[in-house]
């Protein structure tokens, strides 16, 4: 069976995946463990990249049924790399709920000398700071969404978490 083409950028209105290509997309994911409620947003992920392509000027992949099972599958990974990332997010709040009957005091403390410290960063390193601890969003994510390279998101957390250290130490909050 032949991979469906993806119709020229000047028809925007077309749709890059066929109904047999949706529906092995749909496939890998369930079979990549995302649950059956987030496969038509994987769907929709795997037609953006495709259509994110065409817009950019670039070629269609020779196979776009291949391309779109390797594009399918890294976004199984995410998803779950995502879930973990929330669950350990979820398990960090409830230990520190914990800690906040026993050392309550000490938090808020800590919670405003951080928030002190943020105010006092540079915008574009209080920006990467509040995308990555706060959002829990990966380097990479930071930069796509701030249209800056990767270098860039680490240097400025770098020497921001450097700046927070430092001013906390300071202030002898920790």
């Amino acid at each position: 069976m032949a991979a469906p083409a993806v119709d020229s950028p000047a028809d925007p209105a077309a749709d890059p995946l066929d109904a047999a290509l949706e529906r092995r997309v749909r496939a890998i994911l369930a079979l990549g463990g995302v649950p059956q409620a987030d496969l038509p947003d994987g769907v929709q992920q795997v037609r953006l990249r495709l259509l994110e392509r065409a817009a950019k000027g670039q070629e269609a992949p020779r196979d776009v049924a291949a391309w779109a099972a390797v594009v399918a599958s890294n976004l199984a990974v995410d998803w779950h790399r995502s879930r973990r990332r929330q669950e350990r997010v979820g398990e960090r709040l409830a230990s520190l709920r914990t800690e906040e009957s026993d050392a309550g005091e000490d938090v808020r403390v800590l919670s405003v000398a951080v928030a002190q410290g943020l105010d006092g960063l540079p915008a574009p390193q209080r920006q990467v700071v509040v995308l990555r601890f706060y959002a829990d969003l990966q380097v990479r994510e930071i930069a796509e969404r701030l249209g800056v390279p990767e270098g860039t998101v680490k240097s400025r957390l770098y020497t921001a978490v450097r700046a927070l250290r430092a001013l906390l130490h300071e202030d002898e909050v920790v």
